[in-house]
């Protein structure tokens, strides 16, 4: 009980600590959260994302190994979800919308600073989130977009939208710029290492901001499925994690390494990501089931992560 009791104190309090803030700070000021929404798509999330790719060693075996994981976490998370709207006969729009809580889990501004917090900085684990978030940054970005506008928009309109983010340009620049040796000038670097390092805690505070705009309760008409999306995010999640690096374990070329398992299985404990508030916002596709899942979801994770963390036991 006290090994717990001390995970919750130093891997997922400080983290709440820093979101309640934003709730304080939103619900005394009434923060303009389009405008912080705005700084973190545009400049804190795509500086940090360039910085830690173009400057963390990852090795090509471990990208390999990540996204191998990923893939493998996501077609089983997807095949999961669609068993469940298909038995509940959802609608379209919740169909996206369960989709979008249950698939896109918040591997930046909640993933980060767990795994900082977690593996006490660790640079190995950080590479790890890192290509995560990476991967988590596209998959909104280009398969979320198209998720909530498939069944209501053309193509065209969808690809334009997709085309104008800017996390799908920063990823392959930062892989060329390192991968060719290109040095960063100093007046771009600078500003580059400033944003980046405003990341977590100005991600933090946007999620409570986020968070404090919203209305506390849950409506009796979505409590079923706020309720589902929670189980399968926060507690199918890890489970699945950890089946499919166990069997990742079973296969030699594939096998990871305590650390990596754990780092894997961590990031995949994560609350509902923002990005299905926003989509949902900025697509009028089912916004309050959204916003619930998420308020929902990033409550109970201070419980659920920490009980992940303790059964994995770390040892840093």
């Amino acid at each position: 009980m006290d090994i717990f009791i001390h995970i919750l104190l130093t891997n997922v309090l400080p983290m709440g600590i820093m979101i309640g803030l934003g709730i304080i700070i939103q619900r005394a000021f009434s923060l303009d959260i389009k405008t912080l929404s705005k700084l973190n798509f545009y400049l804190f999330s795509p500086a940090i994302m360039f910085d830690l790719l173009y400057k963390t060693e990852i090795s090509a075996k471990v990208i390999y190994q990540v996204l191998a994981f990923f893939v493998v976490f996501m077609a089983a998370q997807y095949i999961i979800v669609e068993a469940v709207v298909r038995a509940r006969g959802y609608k379209p729009s919740m169909k996206s919308a369960m989709r979008n809580s249950v698939l896109f889990y918040n591997s930046a501004n909640y993933g980060i600073p767990l795994n900082q917090l977690a593996f006490s900085g660790n640079e190995r684990t950080l590479a790890i989130q890192v290509l995560i978030m990476m991967m988590q940054s596209l998959v909104p970005n280009t398969y979320g977009i198209y998720n909530v506008n498939a069944h209501k928009a053309d193509m065209r309109a969808i690809m334009k939208t997709i085309l104008s983010m800017p996390i799908i340009y920063i990823i392959p620049l930062a892989f060329l710029l390192r991968g060719f040796h290109v040095p960063i000038p100093g007046p771009i670097a600078t500003p580059i290492d400033y944003l980046s390092k405003a990341f977590i805690g100005t991600a933090l505070i946007t999620l409570g901001v986020q968070l404090g705009n919203m209305e506390w309760k849950i409506s009796r008409s979505l409590a079923i499925d706020v309720s589902i999306s929670g189980i399968l995010r926060l507690v199918a999640g890890p489970l699945l994690a950890w089946l499919i690096v166990w069997t990742m374990g079973l296969i030699k070329p594939m096998e990871l390494d305590k650390l990596m398992a754990a780092a894997l299985i961590v990031s995949s404990a994560v609350p509902t990501s923002l990005s299905s508030v926003l989509l949902a916002v900025e697509f009028d596709n089912e916004a309050e089931f959204a916003s619930q899942s998420v308020f929902v979801s990033t409550l109970i994770s201070m419980i659920t992560v920490t009980v992940v963390i303790f059964f994995l036991n770390l040892e840093i």
